[in-house]
């Protein structure tokens, strides 16, 4: 599997971007295969880039908890690249996972160089915070 721009274009953290804004994503990421059963990112770890599942499905987890799965066109890892602090959640395979992976100081550029990055970052992270205080208010 080889991560294209129309694979970075369905994902709405790229889908503004112009082609040689995701040409150069696509440079700076790589793919990464996790077995099931096997952490992507762990809960308190410090941060060394996000992800993209390109395929498979996760779990996300807080402690012995499970708060969400995720798929295909997930992102996630960003909120420690953005403020420096460890992991907020342990994300384990469900399936053999296939993410994208940008690593921190690539991400790091993509927001100081990409507006439209930035700005569907910020909408993302609006959006989760207004899920989860839907769930709370359930």
């Amino acid at each position: 599997m080889t991560t294209t721009i129309d694979d970075l274009r369905s994902v709405p953290l790229f889908e503004d971007l112009e082609e040689a804004d995701l040409l150069r994503v696509l440079e700076i990421g790589k793919e990464v295969t996790h077995p099931t059963g096997a952490p992507i990112v762990e809960e308190d770890a410090r941060a060394v880039g996000m992800h993209l599942i390109r395929s498979g499905t996760a779990s996300v987890r807080q402690g012995d908890r499970q708060i969400s799965t995720m798929g295909p066109g997930t992102a996630f890892g960003e909120m420690s690249l953005l403020d420096g602090k460890p992991r907020s959640a342990t994300v384990v395979a469900d399936t053999e996972v296939v993410t994208f992976a940008i690593p921190s100081w690539e991400f790091q550029r993509l927001l100081d160089q990409q507006p439209a990055f930035t700005k569907a970052l910020l909408l993302e992270l609006v959006a989760r915070i207004r899920r989860n205080e839907a769930r709370a208010e359930d």
